[in-house]
């Protein structure tokens, strides 16, 4: 066998393993030997580089880093679908097709809950990739999606087509994954589609390489021939070598209803999340005749799955002490599996949440999760009580430090007001180093409890003095010389944050992120912040009176005064540094920001558009003029349709800006 022959052999055995592993589950080697194989295949092509080819499996150990994601114009707008919520939404988008069209026949399929893709084959090899961006533009991914092995790098054939499809990573993957980086004190994905979506976004191909990420191919894009259905280009998409979405023929929209709801039911069966099911119309000729919108197909709905609610026992309820100084009652539950994941902790709010729910410790309640995410108690099952359940009271002292607590009139939650409260002064600090704050990269609230422990850090200005103290840090557990530099370099970099930064990190009550840029853009620097009267704060947009008062309050305080001098002494910038645009492109105009941008992160879009004089809220309304949409932009999206405002793509924004 010579070695033309033997570097062949070996990309036959690795592509083999790889559907086994992937389109299978029934890996037959351990991946100790898949790794031996492509170890023996690399040095191979590394000693005959004659013999590399672009197909081959090696390339999917990534390759050299870029700086950048260059942009995907498409040939045809990659639209997104419209939703429906209820079985009637169905039925509607049924009734729409039916005054058209009398004879049909609809498929379904999972909608994955990832990272939409489009892939360009020419001659059957993979030639590029990129994420659906805005539908119109894209970021080239290329090398990334190289590294999945689910991805053909070669078909079986020479055809010449773009197929669009979903990039994902199954649950199992993703806990690993995650136990991984908590190992390694990273930060912890929330779910599956951010730990897909941010590894194929990775600039350096060889860290998307190391993820367990897969892919499934939904839709034929472009082709040379055609289909007469949309299920044959699924068998003929699998017959090439593509991992297919799997999907169901369903002769009336009562059939997809039934089949909806059967998967709502076994969805946490399947080893990856969905999030509702897509039905689209078969026939490709039906298609055509029904059309499109201009954001959407006519053909086509996406169903939505309701958030799964799961009965389990209340086993008692403790206390969560925040920032603030409030006391957050928590449930702690039997372990339930709620949304894919084990649950046995649910935040309940406050004492009033307690008491107008009528929950007491032993009860059977209702959990679900708030936005597929945060565990949240919904009710009591009453018909399970027992009469053993006992009533829970908010504690009167602090469970943390002892000190009484206080409930002040009108507000809803009881509080401690010992500032020496550990538990307050762990959570300041990890508020003063979070990233819209000072943002001190690396320093998460496990590392802040741990410097608090061990003595370094009693309030957030410590941080400032660690450099002194560089060789103890580097003897704690899990913190290397190298992580140790990395720091404290990011807490030099945070001394010149900007001054609405700083104010936002002081942790003033009342005070967010917006609150904080109106101030910075009122008073330049943080002593005419200090000394403003109340009719001044008050002249500030979105300053009302309450917040107002708390500013005051603060500032009266003389350990708040101390702590802002310390803050002085150490460097820390106490200006706000004016970015002189020298235009008011977008004056008085207000955006609301929504999905994710192609290349802009939501903040960012957010600066630009108050640079140039726009304002930019959460919520859309009839006040809104635009909004910004990127990929999955949500109920906002939907509302603006309704109201008929303007929507726009990040191309057309930055042209409004001239960028």
């Amino acid at each position: 066998m010579n070695i033309r022959e033997k570097i062949e052999k070996l990309r036959q055995e690795i592509e083999y393993h790889n559907k086994l592993y992937y389109e299978q589950d029934a890996p037959e080697i351990q991946d100790y030997e898949y790794d031996l194989l492509m170890n023996e295949l690399m040095d191979l092509e590394n000693k005959y580089p004659e013999h590399m080819t672009s197909d081959s499996p090696s390339q999917r150990v990534g390759g050299k880093a870029l700086d950048s994601f260059s942009k995907v114009s498409f040939r045809r707008p990659k639209l997104s679908l419209a939703n429906g919520f209820s079985p009637e939404d169905l039925r509607s988008f049924d009734n729409r097709i039916r005054k058209v069209i009398q004879d049909y026949e609809y498929v379904v399929e999972y909608k994955f809950d990832g990272l939409t893709v489009v892939l360009n084959y020419e001659d059957g090899l993979f030639v590029q990739g990129a994420t659906r961006g805005n539908g119109v533009t894209g970021e080239d991914v290329t090398q990334n999606l190289k590294t999945i092995r689910s991805v053909p790098l070669k078909l079986k054939g020479e055809d010449n087509l773009e197929v669009r499809g979903e990039v994902i990573m199954n649950r199992k993957d993703f806990q690993k994954l995650n136990e991984r980086r908590e190992k390694a004190q990273q930060a912890l994905f929330a779910n599956p589609r951010n730990a897909a979506a941010g590894s194929l976004r990775q600039l350096d191909p060889k860290i998307a390489a190391r993820r367990p990420l897969d892919m499934y191919v939904f839709n034929v894009e472009e082709i040379e021939g055609s289909f007469e259905t949309h299920h044959q280009s699924l068998d003929y998409l699998s017959s090439r070598g593509f991992k297919v979405s799997p999907y169901f023929i369903c002769k009336n929209i009562e059939e997809v209803i039934g089949f909806c709801n059967e998967m709502n039911e076994k969805r946490y069966e399947l080893p990856f999340d969905i999030d509702g099911i897509v039905i689209k119309i078969d026939h490709l000729k039906t298609r055509e005749i029904l059309g499109t919108t201009a954001r959407n197909p006519r053909w086509a709905i996406a169903y939505k799955f309701p958030p799964e609610v799961k009965e389990t026992k209340l086993l008692d309820i403790t206390i969560q002490v925040g920032r603030t100084g409030s006391l957050t009652p928590v449930a702690e539950l039997e372990e339930v599996q709620l949304a894919g994941t084990k649950v046995s902790r649910a935040t309940l709010h406050n004492e009033d949440f307690i008491k107008d729910k009528d929950i007491k410790i032993g009860d059977m309640v209702l959990v679900r999760k708030a936005g597929e995410i945060i565990p949240e108690v919904l009710q009591v099952n009453f018909d399970k009580r027992t009469g053993q359940e006992m009533p829970f009271h908010m504690p009167e002292t602090c469970p943390t430090c002892k000190e009484p607590t206080f409930r002040i009139e009108g507000e809803a939650a009881r509080k401690c007001v010992n500032l020496s409260c550990p538990a307050q002064v762990i959570r300041r600090i990890a508020h003063f180093a979070s990233k819209n704050a000072m943002n001190i990269e690396g320093l998460g609230g496990s590392l802040v409890a741990k410097l608090w422990e061990e003595g370094f850090v009693k309030d957030p200005s410590d941080l400032y003095l660690l450099y002194e103290r560089r060789e103890e840090l580097t003897k704690l557990e899990k913190l290397g010389e190298k992580s140790v530099d990395n720091l404290l370099q990011s807490i030099e970099v945070s001394k010149k944050s900007s001054l609405h930064q700083l104010i936002f990190a002081l942790g003033i009550p009342y005070v967010g992120e917006k609150g904080a840029k109106n101030l910075a853009e009122k008073f330049d620097v943080l002593d005419d912040l200090i000394s403003a009267p109340k009719e001044e704060l008050l002249s500030v947009q979105d300053i009302g009176e309450k917040m107002a008062d708390e500013i005051i309050d603060f500032f009266k305080l003389e350990s708040n005064l101390e702590f802002v001098e310390k803050l002085k002494s150490l460097d820390i910038n106490m200006k706000e540094q004016k970015k002189d645009t020298g235009q008011d492109l977008l004056k008085g105009a207000k955006f609301v920001v929504t999905g994710t941008l192609p290349s802009l992160k939501r903040d960012q879009a957010k600066e630009l558009i108050e640079e140039n004089g726009g304002k930019v809220a959460g919520s859309v309304s009839k006040k809104t003029n635009y909004v910004l949409a990127g990929e999955n932009p949500g109920s906002k999206y939907e509302k603006a349709v309704e109201l008929g405002i303007e929507i726009i793509t990040e191309e057309q924004f930055l042209s409004m800006i001239g960028k």
